[in-house]
């Protein structure tokens, strides 16, 4: 499905989306089901987005498909969890290879099992040439880990005299951020109805647009996925700054009201 809406094709839709994917659990628990089981039914929906998003010609699609955090939920469903990692690299990436996407995996992965850990290397060598959609899976992934990882990588860079303290910039800490040579985060989606960023890409997202909504991850499709796009295309992005229409109404002085 293509966004279609007057607005939509006014103004460019998105480059870069990120979803925070949350409703699993509850999704399963409305229907007398294991947890795991809205885990798996979710695979349906990363389909559908990654589908959403090449129809739609957008650069970068990023995933939070499992956090830092999420190591402290019951043992039984991170196993269930890894599990259904490996799953889904062993059945999916030869279909994102054939659609021309790029799969890269951002966070810590040295925590993971061997087995998955080769399993997403391979993923990422068979796909490493792919010229479309970018597709981004936060796995084990945090922002203040991002961030931290960064700054540890500049100050290595101050250490060997290749960089001054004094000099440091946003830049340099940018460079060694994820998603740092991908276009920046347009739009952030969390589905499942809460409202908060749940430590995802803190640094990337600063001017990014947010929509929040009710529908749980396994039920969110294509058009779920077009309600998004449509309600950022009715944005006015300002970065900070002002639109023409503000600045026409400054006083004469000009002085911003």
């Amino acid at each position: 499905m293509t966004v279609s809406s007057e607005n939509a094709s006014e103004k460019p839709g998105p480059q870069h989306v990120a979803i925070i994917m949350d409703g699993n659990g509850r999704w399963a628990k409305k229907r007398g089901k294991l947890r795991v089981s809205g885990h798996r039914a979710g695979i349906k929906s990363v389909r559908s987005s990654v589908s959403f998003a090449i129809k739609n010609q957008i650069q970068s699609l990023t995933l939070y498909a499992f956090s830092s955090e999420n190591w402290n939920r019951p043992e039984q469903e991170v196993h269930s969890l890894m599990e259904l990692f490996v799953f889904a690299l062993d059945n999916e990436v030869k279909s994102l290879h054939k659609h021309n996407v790029r799969l890269s995996v951002i966070g810590d992965i040295s925590r993971f099992s061997p087995r998955l850990q080769e399993r997403i290397r391979r993923g990422q060598v068979l796909t490493a040439n792919n010229t479309g959609l970018q597709l981004n899976i936060a796995a084990n992934y945090g922002g203040r880990w991002d961030i931290t990882h960064s700054v540890k990588q500049v100050i290595a860079q101050v250490q060997r005299g290749e960089l001054s303290a004094e000099d440091v910039s946003e830049q340099d800490i940018s460079r060694h951020i994820s998603l740092h040579d991908q276009p920046p985060i347009d739009l952030v989606i969390r589905t499942g109805g809460e409202h908060r960023i749940s430590n995802f890409l803190l640094w990337q997202v600063a001017y990014a647009e947010f929509y929040f909504t009710e529908v749980l991850w396994p039920d969110f499709d294509e058009n779920a996925f077009s309600d998004a796009v449509t309600s950022f295309t009715q944005r006015e992005r300002r970065f900070g700054g002002t639109t023409p229409d503000d600045q026409s109404e400054q006083a004469p002085g000009g002085n911003v009201a």
